[in-house]
């Protein structure tokens, strides 16, 4: 089964991406979860979307995907 998720907020702070996700704060280094948003500018960063399920969020300028449970349990290590 397919996890879904409510998210809420997406910032960038330096190498460090925030996230509110089922209203929780989750802060993870960009390092642990993909290289290509830590060499992202500000622009690419901020041009995503979020799947309608709350499955995941893609950057299309950077052609990146990324699964919200995947950098859930990453942040929890």
């Amino acid at each position: 089964m397919i996890a879904t998720h409510k998210i809420q907020e997406i910032t960038f702070e330096k190498d460090m991406i925030s996230l509110k996700v089922d209203g929780k704060l989750i802060r993870i280094l960009l390092d642990k979860i993909s290289l290509k948003l830590k060499r992202a500018n500000e622009m690419q960063r901020n041009f995503y979307k979020i799947s309608p399920s709350g499955y995941g969020i893609h950057w299309p300028l950077i052609d990146e995907d990324l699964s919200i449970s995947a950098m859930i349990k990453q942040a929890e290590m």
